[in-house]
């Protein structure tokens, strides 16, 4: 159980910019899901150069999204990401060409992202056992909304899953716990889809 609050960053016009490489984005994902690393080990972990690594890392902690560890000896340099999630909305890259393509670009970095992990449960979700199959589920629902009842549905979203990550609720059997990744995508419909 972790008590501890989650820490975000609000990405700025230069953080967006920056995030938005895809070296940079599997970066911070490793260091997010498999904890401190170095720049050699992460050029492993993702098949890539050190070099490449590196510098990208550096990029990363120029906006405050990773940091470096205390853990390094001589030349090594241990890199940890810097808070647990990050986040931004329009509004924070309005007006700036360059950010609104970056907000663009990790928005369908994300998308993708998710289509390929979801890809991956649908795959092996027959191996699993049926308690599993059954609670990870997939809905969609259509509610009529303002942008205001909209940021308010997702600000309670937010608020439940941080009520979740600190304070889970008890079940029969806790040692059958896993990390579950959950997805959030708002947005009007379209078209003939209205």
């Amino acid at each position: 159980m972790d008590t501890q609050p989650a820490t975000i960053l609000r990405l700025d016009p230069r953080g967006l910019k920056v995030l938005a490489h895809p070296l940079r984005s599997r970066l911070l994902t490793a260091l997010r899901e498999h904890g401190p690393a170095t720049a050699t080990a992460l050029a492993e972990r993702l098949a890539t150069n050190t070099g490449a690594t590196s510098y990208h890392l550096r990029k990363l902690a120029s906006v405050g999204l990773v940091e470096e560890t205390e853990d390094g000896r001589g030349r090594e340099r241990w890199w940890k990401a810097a808070t647990e999630m990050h986040g931004w909305t329009q509004r924070d890259a309005v007006g700036d060409p360059d950010a609104e393509a970056a907000s663009d670009w990790l928005r369908r970095h994300y998308l993708a992202h998710f289509v390929e992990r979801y890809g991956k449960w649908l795959d092996a979700h027959a191996s699993w056992p049926l308690a599993w199959q059954d609670a990870a589920g997939s809905s969609d629902y259509a509610l009529r909304l303002s942008p205001a009842a909209l940021a308010a549905f997702e600000a309670d979203v937010e608020a439940l899953f941080l009520r979740y990550r600190s304070d889970p609720p008890a079940t029969d059997d806790a040692t059958d716990s896993e990390v579950v990744q959950v997805y959030l995508y708002a947005f009007p419909l379209l078209g003939e889809d209205r």
